[in-house]
């Protein structure tokens, strides 16, 4: 075996080091003789052999030739076993993280200290009157701790910096008594009283008057987090002027203020191996993801046609990484009034044995499972839980690493966040505004849903009687920091759009309009599709 070249031996030294490994001479040879086996492809082979030590139950962190050899053994003989197309599956699969809600970390800020920290103990799934508060204070304080840092909220070093009448400064609910004048303030909106609605903060509540209120892009429902700015008049109520949701914060900032959190849930990544895996998403230009909402295992016609879309799909030159099918899984609600368990069982299992009957998916693809709002479980209240383990069973004997998952969930691929959300949505938020949304903007409700809901920071800012929500799990639906790629599943039009960088579209219902829809995370492009009739 040829010694190792200057060059090699100081790249392997560089590479090994940023994982956190010493090479021993002996074991940095035999690394060099396992890369010179892919002249070609030494990069891609060397984080392979990086992936994998990772995974090894080492020791130490010094790695001998026993240690790096055993690998190695492990790799050739899989690379031996399969053809070439191998080893790029392997760190496809490996570099799908998929997050279900219950294990997302939970983070409440501190004011005072001005920090976010996590919240450690159990969550418990009935919570109690204090939970229910604390749902809505967190979400006050982590849109309020955001709008503090925007330049026209903030309060200016100096009084001479910005005249009065520019000055966007945050009053409290509590300060206003006795001001006169123009004032901005910040609040939830909140229904006290019948027919009488209230801005609500963490100091008091007062009564408003929107009826002349101009107001930006969105649905002002009940519980929604605004800005408004106006008077307070001689009878106690506050008259908004203009009112809007507070101010987005771009990605790349947000995340450098929470270094070291991981609010996504899919752990924290150190920055030199968030620039390697940045490397690799981008050269992952053959990866596909195919999204199908309402895929209804009751309907023969629905079963016809994602017949048609899989053996499509099969027959491409390189097959998608991923296939999400959201439900609902039946044209019926499984509810108390459903009788058909047994019969939705087996459906599931005539579904498994259609993906397996595709040999290239079966072997090349991952299948996501993600229940609707009108599927099996215990209650209708967000996040819900993975579908039960009974109606799968029969599919998982013929996909046993299909993945079943809460909804929402979450989806790292490489260093990209992607949420998943199947909920008739829009339908609800234009049933529950209080303001006709303006058309200055746009007239498309899907872009007014899209700019509430990242305003938000929130999946669902519906009021809890109209969709419950559990307390101590409402920190699952943020989307603080703001994610790469929103899906929002919804029986509604299927549309796309792109908002302050972030990618929000409806693959639209299968089983109605045999829509559905494929993303290229590598271009963060969506590509809308449809059966033709």
């Amino acid at each position: 075996m040829a010694a190792p070249s200057a060059a090699m031996r100081k790249k392997l030294q560089r590479k090994f080091r940023l994982r956190g490994f010493t090479l021993k001479v002996d074991a940095l040879e035999e690394a060099a003789a396992f890369l010179a086996r892919f002249p070609d492809a030494e990069d891609e082979a060397l984080d392979l052999l990086l992936d994998e030590l990772d995974k090894e139950p080492l020791k130490s962190s010094i790695l001998d030739r026993d240690a790096v050899r055993r690998v190695v053994s492990l790799l050739v003989e899989a690379e031996e076993a399969v053809d070439a197309a191998s080893p790029s599956a392997t760190s496809v699969q490996s570099a799908l993280r998929v997050v279900d809600s219950f294990v997302v970390p939970r983070f409440h800020y501190d004011p005072i200290k001005k920090v976010f920290y996590e919240h450690t103990g159990r969550l418990a799934l009935h919570g109690e009157a204090g939970d229910k508060a604390a749902l809505y204070r967190d979400r006050y304080q982590v849109l309020l701790q955001r709008l503090a840092r925007d330049k026209y909220f903030s309060k200016p070093a100096f009084e001479s910096v910005m005249a009065e009448n520019e000055s966007c400064e945050i009053t409290s609910i509590q300060s206003l008594v006795g001001c006169t004048g123009r004032r901005w303030i910040m609040g939830v909106i909140s229904q006290l009283e019948e027919r009488q609605f209230y801005l609500e903060d963490l100091t008091g509540a007062v009564p408003i008057d929107l009826a002349n209120a101009k107001i930006t892009s969105g649905f002002f429902v009940e519980n929604t987090v605004i800005v408004a700015e106006g008077e307070l008049l001689s009878s106690g109520i506050f008259q908004v002027n203009t009112c809007g949701f507070p101010p987005l914060e771009d990605r790349e900032t947000s995340l450098s203020l929470l270094m070291g959190l991981d609010f996504f849930g899919g752990g924290v990544i150190p920055t030199e191996e968030a620039l390697r895996l940045s490397s690799l998403e981008n050269k992952a230009v053959n990866d596909m993801f195919v999204i199908l909402s309402d895929v209804w295992l009751d309907s023969y016609e629905t079963m016809e046609k994602l017949g048609v879309v899989l053996d499509g799909y099969e027959s491409v030159e390189v097959v998608p990484s991923l296939f999400v099918l959201m439900g609902n899984f039946c044209s019926r609600p499984c509810n108390l009034a459903f009788n058909s368990f047994e019969e939705l069982r087996l459906q599931f299992g005539k579904l498994g044995e259609m993906i397996a009957s595709r040999t290239r998916l079966k072997e090349h693809s991952r299948f996501l499972f993600i229940p609707g709002p009108d599927d099996a479980g215990p209650s209708k209240a967000l996040p819900r839980c993975a579908l039960p383990k009974y109606l799968i069973e029969e599919l998982q004997k013929h996909i046993p690493n299909a993945i079943f998952v809460s909804n929402p969930c979450r989806v790292k691929f490489y260093t990209q966040e992607i949420v998943f959300f199947r909920q008739d949505l829009l339908y609800r938020m234009r049933r529950s505004c209080l303001i006709p949304p303006t058309t200055e903007e746009t007239s498309d409700p899907f872009e007014h849903l899209v700019a509430t809901i990242t305003h938000q920071s929130h999946l669902c800012p519906l009021p809890l009687t109209v969709q419950p929500i559990i307390w101590n799990y409402d920190h699952c639906l943020r989307l603080y920091p703001t994610p790469d790629m929103i899906v929002l599943a919804d029986k509604s039009e299927q549309k796309a759009f792109k908002y302050t960088g972030i990618t929000c579209f409806n693959p639209g219902s299968f089983a109605n309009d045999s829509t559905f829809a494929a993303y290229r995370p590598c271009t963060k492009e969506v590509e809308l599709s449809a059966l033709e009739s």
